[in-house]
């Protein structure tokens, strides 16, 4: 879920049969009898993503719109340390794995954590876009665009959000400068991999903190306290993972920042949950050996670590109001959602 899911499903020659939806028979929405009918070993395997209309958690709304705190925010997303690049990194890295087999609970965490990293980012995209909107309501009224609605926007850091998105998230940093490519990291060393993927949790969990001290709008810091915990458990995933193929308790060197995530109340709520014990194992059926680096005790001896099976329960997604002056959907939105009741009309 994290709203998207890495799973390996069977298909036969007319694709992928994926019927179940989310609901009480298991975190997938379906019991046991029918995942197995998903994932018939006697059918031929792909590689899919299932994806869960929601969030990973749910964030309070925003009293008003702060469009500087969303540029700040937007670092998080598409920055060198952002949500993009741990994403980016783990996926191509699980793409490029040599010796999965033999090295398949390395394989495996690295995928994992990659399918985590997708909720991240589309987690990250509405803090961004909360913040940019603040509590609007829809408004399908057109405005007069010869009276410069849109004047404010010139003052704000980041114009790219008014101008490129319609006041929405973007695939760039705070500056507006796009996403890298070569922001990635896939040596094809495990060992080199490994110790790179805990440095970028460590240095996104840096950067996170300092947009922290830059706001405190609720929608962003909700966010934020939420991803110090997951970071956490990321980063400590990866120095398990070390210290097994190294001997090196490289765990020790955590946190960084020395900064305890209790002391942040937004984090502090989901420790008391257990949430930086667990690691939600994405997919119905495959990546069980996760278990054998993510086990014993956690670092602050309030438990063992955990493997969840399934996603976080997860939070509604904020449904952004209209913008006729963004003519966003439409200038005129009403006749679009008059199409749209017409197909659901003819569908049912």
């Amino acid at each position: 879920m994290a709203t998207i899911i890495l799973a390996f499903w069977s298909a036969d020659n007319g694709g992928p049969r994926v019927e179940g939806k989310p609901g009480p028979g298991g975190p997938y929405g379906a019991d046991r009898g029918h995942r197995n009918e998903l994932t018939n070993p006697g059918k031929e395997r792909t590689t899919m993503f299932l994806r869960i209309d929601k969030l990973q958690i749910e964030l309070p709304k925003p009293t008003e719109a702060d469009p500087n705190a969303a540029a700040a925010v937007q670092e998080l997303l598409g920055g060198r340390f952002g949500e993009m690049s741990t994403l980016m990194n783990y996926m191509y890295q699980s793409f490029n794995f040599r010796g999965r087999e033999k090295l398949r609970p390395y394989y495996e965490l690295i995928a994992n954590i990659a399918t985590e990293e997708l909720g991240h980012i589309e987690l990250v995209s509405a803090s961004v876009n909360m913040l940019l909107n603040g509590p609007r309501a829809s408004d399908t009224a057109p405005v007069d665009p010869v009276n410069a609605p849109l004047a404010s926007a010139k003052d704000v850091r980041n114009t790219h959000h008014f101008i490129a998105t319609a006041q929405a998230t973007l695939v760039g940093n705070s500056m507006g400068q796009p996403w890298r490519g070569d922001y990635v990291f896939a040596s094809g060393n495990l060992i080199l991999d490994l110790l790179h993927n805990f440095f970028l949790e460590c240095g996104a969990r840096t950067q996170k903190l300092r947009v922290y001290e830059m706001t405190k709008n609720p929608a962003a810091r909700e966010m934020l306290g939420y991803l110090f915990v997951r970071g956490g458990v990321h980063a400590l995933a990866y120095a398990k993972a070390l210290e097994t193929l190294t001997g090196v308790d490289v765990k020790k060197m955590l946190p960084i920042p020395k900064l305890e995530n209790s002391i942040f109340p937004e984090s502090r709520k989901y420790e008391q949950m257990g949430v930086h014990r667990k690691l939600y194992r994405f997919s119905p059926d495959d990546y069980r050996q996760i278990g054998k680096i993510w086990n014993g005790p956690a670092p602050g001896g309030d438990g063992q670590l955990e493997v969840v099976d399934g996603p976080p329960p997860g939070g509604p997604l904020p449904d952004l109001a209209d913008l006729s002056a963004e003519f966003a959907p439409e200038y005129h939105p009403a006749e679009l959602y008059e199409i749209a009741q017409k197909l659901t009309t003819k569908a049912s």
